[in-house]
C-alpha cells in the first residue's frame, strides 16, 4: 500500500483525470477500502481542493473548478506531452508566451524529467493544415495520437548521434520493412510526425511516418551528423513534401486564381497560399502543389466559381480535369473485356 502522502497525490491525479469517480472505483485503483478513500478525500478538502461527494450507493466524487484552486498535478508522460505540444507551439504566433511556459515547467521538473524534456526537439515544417486538408499522400483529417515513448527513444538518439535499426511499414496495410539509419530531427508537418534520418541503404535523406515504425534494441554505433541540403531542416523537409529537391520551400507548381468567395471562407483551407481580399464576395488566392493537375483539382474544393490569373499551365490543367470530369458525368456502359494481345 502507498504512504498515506503519495496516495493523496494519486488520487489528486485521478480526480484531474475524469470528471467523476465512484467511490469503489477510486478504491481498487488505489488498492485500499472505500472507507480510506473519504478519508482521503477529507483530507484533500483540508488542503483546500474542492471534492464533491454524491450521496448514496452509487454515490461519487469529483473535483469542482474553483477560483481557489491549488496548482495542478501532471503524471509523467503528461509532462511530456504538455513540453512537445509547447514546442510545436513556440514556432507560431504564440511563440514568446509558448517559450516562456515551457521555461516556466522545466525549472520545476525533477531531473529525471528535465532530461527527457531536454531530449525532446521539435522542428515544425510548413504551417499546420486545417481539418480534411490534403497532402501528397491524401487527405489528412486529425493528427494521430503518437506513442510517446517512440517519440522518446527517437529523440534519444538523434541526441546521442546513434545510428538505429527500424522496423519501417510504408503504408498502413504494407509489410513492415527493416531500415538503418542515422536519425537527424524530429519533424511535425502539418498533422503528421516525421523522423528525417540519413538511409544507410538507400545512401539519401529519407522522411518516415513516426506511427508507422518501431524502433529496435539496441542502438547502433555513433556517427558524425550529417548538413542538412541548405542548412535548414524546416526549408529542407518542407521542400521534400511539396516535390522539390528540398533545397527550397516552394511548391514547384504555383497558380494564381480568382474565387467568387470572401477571403474568410478561403483562408483556412488554403494552407500557406496567400489570399487576398477584391471585395466582400471575391478574393485572389496564389497557392501551389507538386502537379498542375493536383492544384487545379485542390481548387475545386472551395465549390465556388473560379478564374485562373496564371500561369498557362494551370488553365491546361483545369481544361484536362474538365474534360475528364464531363466523361466521368456520362452514363457509364460496362462492355466486354479487353482480351490479352
Amino acid at each position: 500500500m502507498q504512504k498515506t502522502s503519495s496516495r493523496l497525490l494519486t488520487l489528486l491525479s485521478l480526480l484531474q483525470a475524469r470528471r467523476e469517480w465512484s467511490g469503489a472505483e477510486l478504491a481498487e485503483r488505489l488498492e485500499v477500502t472505500v472507507r480510506t478513500v473519504r478519508r482521503d478525500v477529507d483530507r484533500l478538502r483540508a488542503l483546500g481542493y474542492p471534492v464533491a461527494a454524491a450521496k448514496g450507493p452509487a454515490g461519487g466524487y469529483r473535483l469542482e473548478p474553483g477560483a481557489h484552486l491549488p496548482p495542478l498535478l501532471f503524471d509523467d508522460e503528461q509532462v511530456i506531452a504538455l513540453a512537445v505540444a509547447l514546442q510545436t507551439t513556440a514556432h507560431r504566433a504564440l511563440a514568446e508566451d509558448a517559450g516562456r511556459a515551457l521555461a516556466t515547467i522545466r525549472h520545476v521538473l525533477p531531473p529525471r524529467l528535465r532530461q527527457r524534456v531536454d531530449a525532446l526537439h521539435v522542428t515544425v515544417a510548413g504551417p499546420p493544415g486545417p481539418p480534411g486538408s490534403a497532402g501528397p499522400s491524401g487527405p489528412e483529417t486529425s493528427a494521430p495520437a503518437e506513442d510517446l515513448e517512440v517519440l522518446t527513444v527517437l529523440s534519444a538518439a538523434i541526441q546521442r548521434h546513434e545510428e538505429l535499426r527500424l522496423d519501417y511499414a510504408p503504408h498502413r496495410d504494407a509489410a513492415p520493412q527493416r531500415r538503418r539509419v542515422q536519425p537527424h530531427h524530429l519533424v511535425a508537418w502539418r498533422t503528421r510526425w516525421y523522423l528525417l534520418a540519413w538511409d544507410l541503404d538507400r545512401d539519401d535523406w529519407r522522411t518516415f511516418r513516426t506511427d508507422h515504425l518501431t524502433p529496435r534494441a539496441p542502438t547502433g554505433p555513433r556517427f558524425a551528423p550529417r548538413q542538412v541540403p541548405g542548412h535548414d531542416v524546416s526549408t529542407f523537409v518542407a521542400g521534400r513534401f511539396r516535390g522539390s529537391d528540398g533545397t527550397g520551400a516552394a511548391w514547384p507548381c504555383q497558380g494564381e486564381v480568382v474565387i467568387d468567395l470572401p477571403a474568410t471562407k478561403v483562408a483556412p483551407y488554403a494552407d500557406d497560399g496567400t489570399v487576398e481580399p477584391l471585395g466582400p464576395a471575391r478574393c485572389r488566392l496564389v497557392a501551389g502543389s507538386w502537379s498542375w493537375t493536383a492544384l487545379a483539382a485542390g481548387l475545386g474544393r472551395f465549390d465556388a466559381d473560379l478564374h485562373v490569373v496564371g500561369p498557362p499551365a494551370l488553365r491546361r490543367a483545369c481544361a484536362t480535369l474538365a474534360r475528364r470530369y464531363a466523361g466521368a458525368a456520362a452514363p457509364y456502359a460496362e462492355g466486354p473485356a479487353d482480351e490479352p494481345a
